[in-house]
């Protein structure tokens, strides 16, 4: 593997272009870690809620599903949310040093840490390894089971940055990888997997079909001129219908889960109040198609990062669930 990187600007500060303004990682973080948390997207956290929430899905729909809790759970819910930000940071490595020629040819990435050359090609396979081995350290605190949906979760994560060379489609790609979570949240709980979790892995692959085309129409003219497809190219103006359809699978699957999760054991109020969360995750996602303006980066940006409010919705409702 080459180091073909340009050489850094010394003008450049390094700042990422579509970082969040003073994000921690540019304000505090020391100089030296600053081009490897870039790479890992830690100055940009909506990835990793966008993997951590999910994985809380799973977890909770479990617990009502058996009707039991303990202080493993605790730790599953810890777990997974250093497993999201250390796994999101190992797969956005692995995409960057995938993408690093056509990521050098699009005016949103090209300030990523390895085009700008902050960061050489084995600096960040090196980066990359030490963070899936930890991932891999904790992953080895779950059951039998779980380890293996872990181990399994590797297999769309490798494949999801060629997705957009091959298929107009990469966005599933990116839902199978991204909800993975919630089939190895359910599993490391109950030591199965079973029927509702696969429902609700299905919603949540509908859900980034869903926020990844918002994202993805900031990039469309650079796309279309280096030849790379995605879903916002494929729907053109027809993206606020295509979101539509989106939005009802993602409502639909998503209450089909719920109620065979809740139906073995929960009472008919939890049923009740668990079922309000894709009712209301659903508002929430026609709330945006309002404000949608394909032509307009900022607006696309500024709604794709409203979607950790969209998945954190349903989260409220199941945890209220399993109070009662």
């Amino acid at each position: 593997m080459q180091d073909n990187v340009p050489p850094p600007d010394p003008s450049d500060d390094g700042i990422v272009a579509d970082a969040y303004n003073d994000n921690w990682v540019d304000r505090f973080a020391p100089a030296a870690t600053r081009p490897f948390l870039r790479l890992s997207r830690a100055d940009r956290p909506i990835g990793t809620w966008l993997l951590l929430i999910p994985c809380w899905w799973g977890l909770s729909l479990a617990m009502l599903y058996d009707g039991q809790a303990n202080w493993h759970d605790l730790w599953i819910f810890i777990s997974c949310a250093m497993g999201a930000f250390l796994m999101r940071g190992a797969g956005c490595t692995w995409n960057d040093i995938t993408d690093r020629d056509i990521d050098a040819q699009v005016a949103r990435t090209r300030s990523r840490p390895i085009p700008s050359g902050q960061v050489s090609v084995k600096g960040a396979t090196v980066w990359m390894i030490v963070q899936a081995l930890i991932s891999f350290a904790i992953l080895l605190t779950f059951n039998v089971a779980a380890i293996r949906m872990g181990v399994l979760a590797l297999i769309p994560v490798a494949i999801y940055p060629f997705a957009k060379r091959f298929t107009w489609w990469p966005q599933v790609f990116l839902g199978l990888a991204f909800n993975w979570g919630a089939l190895l949240a359910w599993t490391a709980h109950t030591g199965r997997l079973d029927a509702p979790a696969v429902v609700l892995y299905l919603a949540g692959i509908a859900w980034t079909l869903f926020y990844d085309t918002i994202y993805a129409h900031q990039d469309t003219e650079d796309d279309a001129l280096i030849g790379v497809k995605s879903t916002a190219l494929l729907f053109g103006e027809n993206t606020g219908k295509w979101l539509r359809r989106f939005l009802i699978v993602t409502v639909g699957l998503m209450g089909i889960a719920v109620v065979y999760s809740t139906i073995p054991t929960a009472s008919v109020l939890a049923l009740v109040v668990a079922i309000a969360g894709p009712w209301a995750m659903g508002w929430h996602m026609a709330w945006q198609l309002r404000g949608l303006d394909i032509h307009n980066s900022d607006k696309m940006l500024q709604l794709f990062r409203v979607n950790r409010d969209t998945g954190m919705i349903p989260l409220l409702f199941f945890a209220a669930a399993l109070l009662l």
